[in-house]
C-alpha cells in the first residue's frame, strides 16, 4: 500500500478547492495510486523525467495538473497543482514543482 502525503498544507487546500468533477478524478485517481503506485499510464498520469510526474486530470470545468514525486518507502508526494489555461504547462508552474521536489528530496 502506498501513501499520498502534501508539500504543504496549502497545497492540500489547493487540491481541495479544484472544481467539483476535477476533485471527483484526482479522488479517484489517487485512491488507484494508492493500491498501484505513482504511474497509473497515460493520460492519467505522465513521467516528466528526474523524478517529476503529472496527474493529468480532465473535468467538467476544465483540465487540472497535480505534479507530484515519489519518496523511498511508497510515499507519494503532491508537490502543486494548478488549472491548465493553456496548451502547454507555464513554466513557472513546473518550477515550482521541481523546486518544491529538490527540498522534498534533500530533507528525506
Amino acid at each position: 500500500m502506498y501513501t499520498i502525503d502534501y508539500y504543504s498544507d496549502e497545497v492540500r487546500l489547493d487540491i481541495n478547492n479544484l472544481p467539483l468533477t476535477i476533485r471527483a478524478h484526482y479522488k479517484r485517481y489517487t485512491d488507484r495510486m494508492m493500491i498501484y503506485g505513482s504511474h497509473l499510464g497515460e493520460p492519467h498520469t505522465k513521467a516528466l523525467g528526474k523524478g517529476l510526474f503529472e496527474l493529468r486530470i480532465k473535468g467538467g470545468e476544465g483540465i487540472a495538473r497535480v505534479f507530484y514525486c515519489t519518496l523511498v518507502g511508497k510515499k507519494i508526494v503532491m508537490l502543486h497543482s494548478f488549472i491548465k489555461k493553456t496548451p502547454k504547462t507555464p513554466p513557472q508552474e513546473m518550477e515550482t514543482a521541481i523546486r518544491r521536489m529538490k527540498e522534498i528530496k534533500n530533507d528525506a
